[in-house]
C-alpha cells in the first residue's frame, strides 16, 4: 500500500458511501484493479472515518439537535416533539442494525468479499431499488418526524445491517426500504445519512484492538491520508447527491449497479 493507492481508496470511498453503489463492493474489488495486496476490513473501515467526519460536518446542526435530544429523551417530565420523534426513529433503526449486524459479521467477512456474491447483491439490490423509487411518492415528506414508527425503523434498519455483505450498499438498501415504505428522496436520503453516523463508529470501535495492537498490514500515515481524501471527496459527494436525486432519482445509479455485476461475472470469472 502507498500513497497513490490510498488517494485511490479515499477517492472511492468519499464517492460511493453515499452513492447508493456500494462502497464496501468498490474498495473490496479495489486490489485486484490495482493489483496490490489487500490491505483488509480494517482498512476499508478506517476509511469509512473519512466520510463520518463529512456527515457530521455537513450535518452539524442536526447531529448536535439530536445529540441533545438524546440526553433529553431521559429527563424526567420531557415533552415529545417532532424532533424526539426522528430521533427515537433513528435509535430504533440504529438497535435493530447493531443487533443484526452482530448476529451476520462472521459470515460477511468470510465469505460477502466473494466476486460472484458482490455481484449477486449489486444486481438484485440495484433492481429493487429502480423499483421502489419509481413507484414511491414525489411530494416532500417528513414522516419520521410526524411519530415513532416501529415497524418503519425496524425495517429501516434490517435493510441498513444486509450492507455489512459488499455490493448491497448501505444507503443503496435505506433508501430502496424508505421508498417502499413511503418516504421522499429527500427524506429518505437525510436518514439515511445520519442512520450512518453510529453504524459507521461502531465498526471502528469493533476493529480498534486492531489499530491499539498493531496487527495490521498498512502504514498508519497512508491510512490517515487516505481518510483524509475520503473527508474532502466525502463532503462534495454529499453536497451534489442532495441536489441530483431531488431532480433525477435512483435510476441512474441502478442501471450502473447492473452494469458493474455484468461486468464482473464476465470480466473475473
Amino acid at each position: 500500500m502507498d500513497y497513490i493507492s490510498a488517494l485511490y481508496y479515499g477517492i472511492i470511498q468519499g464517492l460511493t458511501e453515499f452513492l447508493p453503489v456500494s462502497s464496501s463492493a468498490h474498495l473490496a474489488l479495489l486490489p485486484k484493479f490495482l493489483k496490490i495486496n489487500d490491505p483488509g476490513i480494517t482498512f476499508d473501515l478506517a476509511m469509512h472515518l473519512g466520510t463520518a467526519f463529512a456527515i457530521i460536518i455537513y450535518f452539524r446542526t442536526e447531529v448536535i439537535l439530536i445529540l441533545k435530544e438524546c440526553f433529553s429523551l431521559s429527563s424526567k417530565g420531557h415533552q415529545k416533539n417532532s424532533r424526539s420523534y426522528y430521533t427515537l426513529n433513528l435509535l430504533i433503526s440504529t438497535i435493530v442494525t447493531f443487533i443484526l449486524v452482530m448476529v451476520g459479521k462472521k459470515l460477511a467477512f468470510e465469505y460477502g468479499r466473494s466476486t460472484n456474491i458482490i455481484a449477486m447483491n449489486l444486481l438484485v439490490f440495484g433492481i429493487l431499488m429502480w423499483i421502489f423509487d419509481s413507484k414511491g411518492t414525489r411530494s416532500q415528506t417528513n414522516y419520521m418526524f410526524s411519530t415513532v414508527d416501529l415497524k418503519k425503523a425496524s425495517l429501516i434498519g434490517l435493510f441498513q445491517s444486509l450492507a455489512i455483505f459488499p455490493g448491497v450498499s448501505r444507503s443503496g438498501a435505506t433508501l430502496t426500504i424508505s421508498r417502499a415504505l413511503g418516504l421522499s428522496r429527500e427524506e429518505a436520503t437525510r436518514f439515511s445519512f445520519l442512520l450512518s453516523l453510529p453504524i459507521i463508529i461502531g465498526g471502528l470501535v469493533f476493529k480498534l484492538p486492531d489499530f491499539l495492537n498493531g496487527d495490521l498490514e498498512f502504514d498508519i500515515s497512508i491510512c490517515i491520508f487516505g481518510i483524509f481524501i475520503s473527508f474532502v471527496v466525502g463532503i462534495m459527494t454529499i453536497h451534489f447527491f442532495l441536489i441530483f436525486i431531488k431532480r433525477i432519482g435512483l435510476w441512474v445509479f441502478s442501471i450502473y449497479r447492473i452494469i458493474f455485476a455484468l461486468l464482473l461475472i464476465f470480466l473475473l470469472n
